[in-house]
């Protein structure tokens, strides 16, 4: 491990706004902020948003500086990448944006119930091989629906038709009421202030001319979720390995 990220790490352990619990912790389903988020760290009782897979914050932060009146969280494994966040919401003095290092997986042992209102997931790895690990997937889905509000909202940002497909046809498999749905998000003209937020991979997505699908749909909790049964064209190039990519879209 390099010293920069050494140096990171040790400067996150120093940050209000960063929480890493030891595994055994998650194990035991005793973290002490579970159900008590809002208390214990935001001191108001404002609703929680969740951005899974944030890398380095920047839809967190994003969001935490346009919204006061609601509470962000960032959630990623990785601690280098979430430095740069986490250091802007120290540097900012933000109180409504906080960072969380663990595995998404292990989420609804980190929430309690209803404690979560939105989740934003942008730019995941589309896992074309195992379902299972898909961040739009049953499984991820029936963990997210252990924390939301019934009817809760989901969004999701890629640049992957695959992913794309995969959740459409998700969507429908199992009639999720959805809010938006477009396979070109800046020519459909419905990118606002919220949906103009660049994460680092998506300005890299649309340099090189690939087109930003989005999805926003509510999760209710009488659901029975399904796998759609659909055979889907994988995308032509490697949305992870990002650095040894063939840029071009699919549409």
């Amino acid at each position: 491990m390099g010293k920069n990220k050494l140096k990171k790490f040790a400067e996150m352990e120093t940050m209000d706004c960063v929480f890493q619990f030891p595994f055994a912790v998650i194990k035991d389903n005793t973290c002490p902020m579970r159900g008590h988020w809002n208390e214990l760290y935001f001191h108001n009782d404002n609703p929680i948003v969740l951005e899974l897979g944030c890398g380095k914050g920047e839809y967190a932060v994003g969001l935490g500086k346009r919204f006061p009146g609601k509470n962000y969280i960032g959630v990623d494994i990785k601690g280098a990448r979430m430095w740069t966040g986490a250091k802007q919401v120290t540097l900012d003095h933000m109180t409504n944006v906080a960072f969380l290092r663990t595995s998404i997986e292990f989420i609804d042992r980190l929430f309690a119930p209803g404690e979560v209102s939105e989740i934003w997931i942008t730019f995941p790895d589309p896992q074309m091989k195992n379902e299972n690990k898909r961040l739009t997937g049953t499984r991820f889905l029936k963990n997210y629906r252990n924390i939301l509000k019934d009817g809760g909202l989901v969004h999701l940002k890629t640049d992957s038709p695959f992913l794309y497909t995969y959740t459409d046809a998700l969507i429908k498999e199992n009639k999720l009421p959805v809010e938006v749905n477009t396979s070109n998000l800046y020519s459909s003209g419905l990118a606002d202030d919220i949906l103009e937020i660049k994460t680092h991979y998506e300005r890299q997505w649309l340099e090189r001319g690939l087109t930003i699908k989005y999805l926003q749909f509510h999760l209710p909790h009488d659901v029975e979720l399904r796998e759609p049964d659909i055979e889907i064209e994988p995308d032509t190039y490697r949305s992870y390995h990002r650095d040894q990519m063939v840029f071009n879209d699919l549409e």
